[in-house]
This record gives structure tokens, C-alpha cells and sequence, in this order.
């Protein structure tokens, strides 16, 4: 099969294109005919192993040491199940759908093995498998913050980085929620973001929303550029700043915060579930949920789309085509 093996640490050059052995299920496996994954600013990051040196040491360690395993990258996927284990029961040949494969990778690859009790689930109805393979991540990520907000209807919610791949999930996951929702990103990224739900934008190469003099109840930066200090004066009393990407500061200072005004400061490692990830399809299938694609790359130049995501210009996903024109 064709696959985007990751050979070396550092630039895209190290992603090649090339044939490899076809996996085999194991008995409690499946095999996925893959049609799409994404590019993400974490297949990135560990590609460049772009991490602070207390996470990219370990990971370098479980990675390789010196190069990575021949590892195919790819965090998510959507696909067709091809071939099951002897002992899988949750799912059949033919089911059509998306999953998180997290840390283990292989979605740049024509086939893949996951196991049955992953983070798979049916494919949304109403989705291609372009749309579907940029949820699972992004969409999980977004979830599992604004739940931990516990957000009420009316409450306002400020969104760091919101038309990226969790932002766009997180404008309308919070819009789900009924708050009130401001976007913050680039300026050629405000028209898409109000597209979506955000009620309001603003533009950060024009204005700092820390010195705007307004406050909200939730502060969710999806990047971690924020500045702690001052995002925590932009909090409402009992405000919740919630950071998915958190420095080493950050985790830090969350240590030392005196929670004044009950405010909360949540972060840690996001949830993935099938659970959460089957809730998130039944958002899609109702129209309350949609995937805002950028660019979607062939398999043979997933290097050009690392590339492309490097950039930090991307407006919600970058998706890999693997199959072309097949299926729905």
C-alpha cells in the first residue's frame, strides 16, 4: 500500500512517499480502507518535535531516540472498515467511519489497524470523508473544554485562536451551549468566523481583548498565547480560563494561583471517548456542527501540506485526500 512514512525529525522533507506492507488485523482489530486524515498543528509538532524540552524529551525517547520508527503520522481519519478481528463485535465490514487513532498515528496511509475499543464511531450521514476525518481531533478537544466550563445560556465565552481546527469546533460547540461567542484570530479569518456563530470578532493585529476593558465568563485559548495575567483580569467573577495547549508558565502558574473571585484556571490532557465522539456526530447529523476545510492535499504531498500548516495560516482544517472520488 501507499503511505506518508515520517523518517526523521525536523522538516517536512522527512515525510516520504512511499509503498509499505499492508497491515493485518489483529483479533480485537480493524482494518480501515483510509479516504481522508488531516494535518494538525500536533502532527507538526511532533514531526519538528516542536515541543518544550519536558515533553520532547520523553517523546523523543517513545518516538526514537535517534530517528522516529518508521512511523506513519496522521491523528484522525475517516474511512471504510475493510476486514475485522475474530473477536470484534462493534463493528462490520463495510461500516463507513471516523476515528481518533491519537499518539498511535497512521492516517497518512492507504490502510490502517485500530482497535475495536478506540475512538471510532459511525461516520456522520451528512458528511464527506474530508469533513468527517478534521472532527475527531479538533471537535474532541473543543468538547471536552467547554464541558469543563459547565457554560449557561447567555454567559459570554471568548475563543483565542478561533478560526483554527479546535476553534471552529469551539465557536460552535459554545454556540451550542447558547453563549455568547467572540472570536479572536487574524483578520482574513473574521468573516469565516462569523460564518459560523461567533457573535462577535475581533482582530488581533488591531486590538488586545485583554485591554479592551471587557470581561467574560469563559476564556478559552486553544494555542496558549494568552497572557495568563491578564487573562485572568479579563475573567468575570468566577470566570473559567481554560488553555488546551498550556507552556510550561502556564501549568506553573496555574500552581500558584490564588483563586480569587472563585475563578478557575482548567487545563490538562482533553478526553477522547467514543462516547464524546458519537454525541459530537449526532451535533453533525442535526445541523448544529460543521467542518470549515481550508485545503485539501493528495496523499503523495502531504509534505506540501505540513508545509502549508507551518504557515500558521490555516482556516480551520487541512485535510489529506488518500482515495479520491469513492464513496460519499
Amino acid at each position: 500500500m501507499k503511505a506518508v512514512v515520517w523518517t526523521k525529525y525536523g522538516p517536512p522533507d522527512g515525510l516520504e512517499f512511499k509503498e509499505v506492507a499492508k497491515p493485518v488485523p489483529g483479533d480485537k482489530e480493524v482494518l480501515i480502507r483510509v479516504y481522508a486524515s488531516t494535518v494538525t498543528a500536533g502532527d507538526v509538532e511532533a514531526r519538528s518535535l516542536k515541543f518544550p524540552l519536558w515533553l520532547a524529551l520523553p517523546m523523543r525517547l517513545y518516538m526514537g531516540p535517534i530517528r522516529p520508527r518508521n512511523i506513519i503520522l496522521g491523528q484522525e481519519l475517516a474511512g471504510v472498515i475493510e476486514a475485522v478481528g475474530k473477536n470484534v463485535s462493534r463493528f462490520t465490514p463495510g461500516d463507513q467511519i471516523f476515528a481518533a487513532a491519537g499518539i498511535q498515528f497512521g492516517g497518512y496511509a492507504e490502510y490502517v489497524c485500530l482497535p475495536e475499543d478506540g475512538v471510532l464511531a459511525i461516520k456522520p450521514d451528512n458528511m464527506s470523508y474530508e469533513e468527517a476525518a478534521a472532527v475527531p481531533t479538533a471537535g474532541l478537544e473543543a468538547l471536552h473544554f467547554l464541558r469543563k466550563a459547565a457554560i449557561k445560556p447567555g454567559e459570554t465565552v471568548l475563543i483565542v485562536g478561533a478560526g483554527g481546527s479546535i476553534g471552529t469546533f469551539g465557536i460552535q460547540l459554545a454556540r451550542y451551549y447558547q453563549a455568547d461567542v467572540t472570536g479572536v484570530d487574524s483578520t482574513d479569518k473574521l468573516d469565516m468566523m462569523r460564518s459560523i456563530g461567533a457573535d462577535h470578532v475581533i482582530d488581533f493585529t488591531q486590538e488586545d481583548f485583554t485591554e479592551n476593558g471587557k470581561t467574560y465568563d469563559v476564556i478559552f485559548d486553544v494555542i496558549g498565547k494568552s497572557s495568563y495575567s491578564r487573562s485572568l483580569a479579563s475573567l468575570k467573577p468566577h470566570g473559567r480560563y481554560l488553555l488546551a495547549n498550556p507552556v510550561l508558565s502556564q501549568i506553573i502558574r496555574k500552581r500558584l494561583t490564588t483563586r480569587g473571585e472563585g475563578k478557575q484556571v482548567i487545563l490538562g490532557p482533553a478526553s477522547q471517548t467514543t462516547e464524546n465522539l458519537t454525541f459530537i456526530r449526532g451535533l453533525i447529523e442535526a445541523g448544529k456542527i460543521r467542518t470549515i476545510i481550508d485545503r485539501c492535499y493528495p496523499l503523495k504531498n502531504t509534505d506540501e501540506a505540513h508545509r502549508y500548516v507551518e504557515t500558521g495560516q490555516k482556516k480551520g482544517n487541512v485535510v489529506i485526500t488518500v482515495f479520491e472520488n469513492e464513496g460519499k
